[in-house]
């Protein structure tokens, strides 16, 4: 029988004599979620988020020990607090214990190593039960209990255990020792920061026939490892790089089961905050504990796209003498568009962009994908989809001579290329060839004017017809 199985037929009678799996002590009171009245969570970009929970608790008057129950499994006890809407006057926080032990059949063995348990068996011809007193010596890779008279490892049937201890619980636990200055119904509002709560933005576009146009939908994508359920909440979002002190990295937990939820595009508002963006559900929703939803961010329609082909060179290969440098050289293909128009104009967190196109039967097809960033409004956003398959090239070196200098740092070197762009399309199509040039450099000679788009960058235009080749030729002089 496996260590699992075991435990799990021996704690399956567990037996409670003071008081019922994961309740309070008789002096605690108890919160449980039924008391929340508001619930806000605001969500980061990296695992991160802060929830502010607000209930309606009877209180005491004077000293109070209040079981906050159903927060999150990753709170971070150093950044609670708790605050009296109601009566502030007076109250005082005195101490805060986090109970995220969750009740096992393991952790409670492990809680009664040093302790007497019940040893419950069945006689298997007649059903009788006995039962027998041992102390629990370890649970080391196994367990081993003493009787009155003997040690005894892999002890078959059930086990008995006179209490559940305080500190496992059936669902985290925030222990709050208080002050209250008036006894009745009181408005708490308790805010923390946890781990476990992430969001990420995905965007689904659809490229017209032409390629010059495009539907684009933006989601949210919202995960909830954390351990608790929000329910109806007021969620945002800020998007932006928070600056963080590195905690060690939480524990991992089950994969999440997937759902979706739609929403209108206008539900989700957004607004500046510090130097960051706030996107805020114009609903309230609900984030169960292991769930993973989508709710709508964005949507725009028939966004004009400039497409391109672009073959790109490298600078190391103008200093040397190379010959061939690749034939048959995959062409990438690019879109972009302006974040600009009805429905963008807005700024977009960064996420996937996944790109669809539709074939001749209808049917929309995978054509690409790519990561953007933070991007703010009136921007560029430049997406690389792929190769292009019937589009390609040949780069060589025709001519290298060096010029000048007798080192690397004071050479003088010209050289020649020859880029030939082959298109098998049954159109034409226009390639942009860019040549990243090192040092100080002259264009001696080509056979189509250049470019200069940046310091060290030339670029051509070259225009390819169908099934024929497209020839480019330059001569370069590099200073270094």
């Amino acid at each position: 029988m496996t260590k699992t199985k075991l435990l799990n037929t021996m704690v399956a009678g567990l037996l409670v004599a003071s008081h019922a799996s994961g309740a309070a002590p008789r002096d605690e009171s108890v919160s449980t979620p039924a008391d929340q009245h508001d619930v806000a969570v605001t969500i980061y970009n990296d695992n991160l988020a802060l929830v502010k929970d607000a209930r309606r608790v009877r209180l005491a008057r004077d000293l109070n020990l209040l079981a906050w129950r159903g927060v999150s499994a990753q709170l971070r006890p150093e950044t609670a607090q708790l605050r009296n809407v109601s009566n502030p006057a007076g109250f005082r926080l005195q101490e805060l214990n986090f109970d995220a032990g969750l009740l096992t059949p393991q952790k409670l063995l492990d809680a009664y190593v040093g302790r007497e348990v019940s040893v419950i068996r069945t006689h298997p011809t007649t059903g009788a039960e006995t039962r027998e007193s041992a102390t629990v010596l370890s649970t080391n890779d196994g367990l081993v209990l003493r009787f009155a008279d003997r040690v005894e490892t892999g002890v078959p049937g059930r086990l008995g255990f006179p209490a559940v201890p305080a500190t496992l619980r059936d669902t985290p636990t925030l222990v709050l020792s208080l002050l209250s200055p008036t006894a009745g119904t009181q408005d708490l509002e308790l805010s923390y920061l946890t781990g476990g709560l992430s969001w990420r933005a995905d965007y689904v576009a659809e490229l017209n026939g032409r390629d010059d146009r495009l539907d684009l939908n933006g989601w949210v994508t919202l995960t909830n490892q954390s351990g608790a359920a929000y329910r109806d909440a007021k969620l945002q979002l800020v998007a932006g790089s928070v600056n963080r002190v590195r905690d060690a990295p939480p524990p991992l937990r089950a994969t999440m089961a997937m759902a979706a939820k739609t929403a209108d595009a206008a539900d989700m508002q957004q607004e500046a905050l510090f130097e960051y963006h706030l996107y805020t559900l114009q609903h309230l929703t609900t984030l169960a504990e292991n769930q993973t939803k989508q709710v709508a961010l964005m949507s725009a329609m028939q966004v004009p796209v400039k497409k391109e082909f672009l073959l790109e060179g490298a600078n190391y290969y103008y200093a040397g003498q190379h010959g061939e440098l690749g034939q048959a050289i995959k062409v990438g293909v690019f879109i972009e568009f302006s974040n600009t128009g009805d429905g963008l104009g807005i700024p977009l967190p960064g996420g996937v962009i996944r790109v669809y196109k539709q074939d001749s039967q209808g049917n929309a097809q995978f054509v690409g994908e790519d990561r953007i960033d933070h991007t703010p409004k009136n921007e560029t956003v430049r997406l690389k989809l792929g190769d292009a398959f019937d589009v390609t090239a040949d780069r060589k070196q025709t001519d290298f001579q060096k010029l000048a200098g007798t080192s690397r740092t004071n050479a003088v070197y010209e050289s020649a290329y020859e880029v030939v762009l082959k298109n098998a399309r049954a159109e034409p199509v226009t390639v942009t060839v860019r040549e990243p040039m090192p040092g100080d450099w002259t264009m001696v000679s080509e056979s189509q004017p250049h470019t200069k788009t940046a310091s060290g960058i030339a670029e051509w235009r070259v225009a390819g017809a169908p099934g024929g080749p497209a020839p480019l030729s330059y001569r370069v002089r590099v200073r270094y």
